[in-house]
């Protein structure tokens, strides 16, 4: 009987072929998806989630809307809000935060809770459901510039931002209500409507 011969390749050949055998075509990066602003009532939504968690009888108080440099804001949208909710029984209100990007403002992407503190109520400012908010700052957004001197001045300042708040204050309207300004803030706002956030209502104009 003969004998086979046995043929060992040498040490590099073999790992070249391992190589090859176990390599494989590279995968492609997944491109990141667009950073995209949102609308007030989607905002209040995700945090009221975390604020139930907080406290079950919680009702907002206040929502704002705020700008970061990682989404710019659109008709109606921003990239980060702020609002704060109230336990009645507890007598203790909290700022939440939502954002749709980690910033370099100092907001973090997602909800991000602050801290509780004391509430006391009072006659001007009153709080008022989530199940309220029937209209999206979208659609507040559009009712303002029905206005005619909101529509012509929303078309002669088109770099002015618009700001949106959201807020049951007595002495300015008789609802929990959209306040829908153009300027960098209330104080310094050129032109500022008021939208009922239950039925889409123009209340009024204050500038």
């Amino acid at each position: 009987m003969k004998l086979q011969k046995l043929y060992i390749l040498p040490a590099t050949a073999l790992f070249a072929v391992l190589a090859g055998c176990s390599s494989q075509a590279p995968v492609a990066k997944k491109e990141a998806k667009p950073v995209v602003a949102v609308s007030g009532q989607s905002a209040a939504f995700e945090m009221y989630k975390t604020a139930r968690a907080w406290n079950g009888d919680a009702v907002l108080l206040r929502l704002e809307s705020m700008d970061i440099p990682e989404a710019k804001a659109e008709p109606g949208k921003h990239g980060a809000w702020k609002a704060t909710f109230v336990s009645l029984a507890k007598k203790q209100k909290r700022d939440f935060m939502y954002s749709v990007a980690e910033s370099s403002a100092g907001v973090h992407k997602g909800v991000f809770p602050g801290d509780e503190s004391l509430y006391v109520a009072n006659t001007q400012h009153r709080t008022f459901a989530i199940s309220e908010i029937k209209i999206d700052t979208t659609e507040a957004l559009e009712t303002a510039k029905k206005q005619k001197e909101i529509a012509d001045f929303a078309a002669k300042n088109a770099d002015t931002p618009v700001q949106f708040v959201l807020e049951w204050n007595t002495q300015l309207a008789p609802v929990a209500a959209w306040r829908v300004y153009w300027g960098a803030s209330i104080s310094t706002s050129q032109a500022s409507v008021f939208v009922d956030a239950a039925d889409g209502k123009f209340i009024k104009k204050l500038r």
